[in-house]
């Protein structure tokens, strides 16, 4: 159910726009009926607007939220029917998090700066 769906983050550091950056993201179920672990790539643009970077045939997400200028993470993300809520923080150039779908599954997600926005267009 929840294949498909990621979590976002970005860096933290003193000034706002210093999270921009492609992101590798990893999702571990820690409770509930979703599988064991989930891979992704994200974007964060500057002024900490997060995207989705399809990969392979994978249907896109729909990604609300963002990464705040203290690093603090505050995500929706929606796909078909599930709709995925993620928190955290974000420290230098890793982050960590939980994540839930509500009725199903939750657990804690992190991600580890992989190069530029830019490079994901």
């Amino acid at each position: 159910m929840v294949s498909g769906i990621l979590l976002g983050a970005g860096v933290a550091s003193a000034a706002p726009g210093d999270f921009g950056g492609r992101w590798a993201v990893r999702m571990v179920t820690e409770a509930g009926v979703c599988e064991g672990s989930y891979n992704y790539l994200i974007a964060v643009d500057d002024g900490g607007r997060v995207r989705y970077i399809p990969q392979d045939s994978d249907a896109p997400p729909s990604v609300s939220g963002s990464v705040g200028p203290s690093g603090a993470v505050n995500l929706d993300i929606r796909k078909s029917i599930a709709r995925v809520s993620a928190t955290g923080q974000l420290n230098g150039t890793s982050g960590s998090g939980s994540w839930r779908l509500p009725g199903l599954c939750s657990g804690r997600w992190t991600a580890s700066k992989r190069g530029s926005a830019q490079a994901a267009r």
